[in-house]
């Protein structure tokens, strides 16, 4: 509708542009030749006299399709040829022959109602004061092409209007057609929830973009619900082991109490410290999803700059109280990077935890911070290589390792938080002598901050 109103403002527009300037142009045309119409002295005279009834019955005044008359300064009527309609006489046609104008051209109907154009001028003889002379001809000259114009361009702008319709009617369905497409997908979308639908693409159009951005959009809500419904199950598997084994503990405490027979002290203690354990299982496990389940944890936290060797000179503190009965060797160059404080320093921790709960008693631990890398060396039973890809993923442990205590999340943690921060984190074999790991952490480096006042 909008194209046919526009095409259609347009063809009537230029139609009547072309119309008028067609009339104007015509009735220059006819101005000109009535112009060139000039009745000499005998024609007048003859005139005068039939208006006077002095001319004879057998003589006639032919002046083919114009009609002449003469026309006086004064108000009586004026004097026209008897075989034509009289044409009433105009201020304009008075005021030439008053001898203030030299000529006047006008458009009227004539007595018979025909429309007529008027040229009037002064009669070339000076002695007939007060008197002008009046050539008309009918319009039909003018009119009747015009008539036929308005027709030809009322039917040509019809068909113009009616195929700028169609054509635009067509132009905004095939246009459409993805929208509709895009429309009744994402209504599939908001009534199953099936984010499976894709949109077939064509071309490189803003609709063919629209698309791919459709597509985009539902395969990643896809994967984020396949991961959302994935952590969910890792969770519950993770959860149910500890809170089996926690409720089997209390279980047993309570039937105790209900029946009166006293588990042994060392029984009873065992029992405690194994509770104790689990519900500290539980707490650390609960802690790590609520980690990764905060809505801020893809964003990483306002950014500083950090001393990264004293992030690690505390992180080892705290494993030394870990593991009093292994040896930690620490070699920290200063290296400042910039990241989140809190998120760095349990990243680290993490790190050192793995190596701690890993290494066998009396066991010494290597952990070297230079030129922005941080590794630290175990002497563990070392990881094998087909797990090695495995080490990042969300709750993955090793068979090995599913009797220690742990949730499978802390490298998964450490990995993000190393990523926010620009840098990268990998576990490999050690290269020298003796089994185990190294862990090796490399973060940008940044200009160190100035010293406080």
């Amino acid at each position: 509708m909008l194209v046919a109103t526009a095409v259609a403002v347009a063809v009537a527009a230029v139609a009547l542009a072309c119309w008028v300037t067609t009339r104007e142009r015509l009735t220059e045309q006819l101005d000109t030749t009535l112009s060139q119409v000039k009745p000499n002295d005998d024609a007048i005279r003859l005139l005068t006299a039939s208006c006077t009834n002095q001319l004879p019955g057998d003589v006639q005044i032919v002046t083919g399709p114009y009609t002449i008359q003469l026309v006086t300064a004064v108000g009586t009527e004026p004097c026209t040829q008897p075989d034509k309609s009289a044409i009433p006489v105009q201020p304009s046609d008075r005021v030439v022959a008053a001898g203030v104008r030299k000529s006047a051209t006008h458009t009227t109907d004539a007595a018979n109602g025909t429309a007529m154009r008027v040229y009037t001028t002064t009669i070339p003889n000076q002695e007939r004061r007060g008197v002008a002379v009046s050539v008309a001809i009918p319009m039909d000259q003018v009119t009747d092409p015009l008539n036929q114009l308005a027709l030809v361009l009322l039917i040509v702008s019809g068909i113009g209007v009616v195929g700028a319709g169609a054509a635009g009617l067509w132009v905004a369905r095939s246009g459409l057609r993805p929208v509709d497409e895009l429309t009744e997908a994402v209504e599939h979308v908001a009534r199953t929830e099936d984010l499976t639908v894709r949109i077939p693409v064509e071309g490189e159009d803003e609709i063919a973009r629209l698309s791919r951005s459709f597509n985009s959009m539902t395969a990643s809500l896809a994967t984020s619900r396949d991961l959302q419904a994935q952590l969910i199950a890792d969770a519950g598997h993770e959860l149910r082991t500890p809170l089996t084994s926690l409720r089997t503990n209390v279980e047993l405490l309570a039937r105790s109490e209900e029946t009166g027979r006293a588990i042994p002290p060392d029984d009873r203690k065992a029992l405690m410290t194994s509770v104790k354990a689990q519900m500290t299982e539980l707490a650390s496990l609960i802690g790590d999803l609520q980690e990764l389940a905060r809505p801020d944890a893809a964003q990483p936290g306002p950014l500083q700059v950090v001393a990264l060797h004293d992030i690690t000179r505390t992180a080892l503190q705290r494993a030394r109280l870990r593991g009093p009965e292994l040896t930690i060797t620490a070699e920290l160059a200063p290296w400042y990077v910039r990241a989140e404080p809190a998120a760095l320093e349990r990243a680290v921790v993490n790190v050192l935890d793995n190596a701690v709960k890993f290494s066998p008693p009396g066991a010494t631990i290597d952990v070297i911070l230079h030129r922005g890398e941080l590794t630290v060396r175990d002497r563990g039973p070392g990881i094998p290589a087909d797990e090695l890809p495995h080490v990042f993923e969300r709750f993955w442990r090793s068979p090995s390792a599913r009797q220690l205590p742990g949730s499978g999340l802390g490298l998964s943690i450490v990995a993000r938080t190393v990523q926010q921060a620009g840098g990268t984190i990998t576990l490999t074999p050690a290269a020298d002598d003796g089994p185990g790991t190294v862990a090796s952490i490399r973060l940008p480096g940044a200009p160190q901050p100035p010293p406080e006042l």
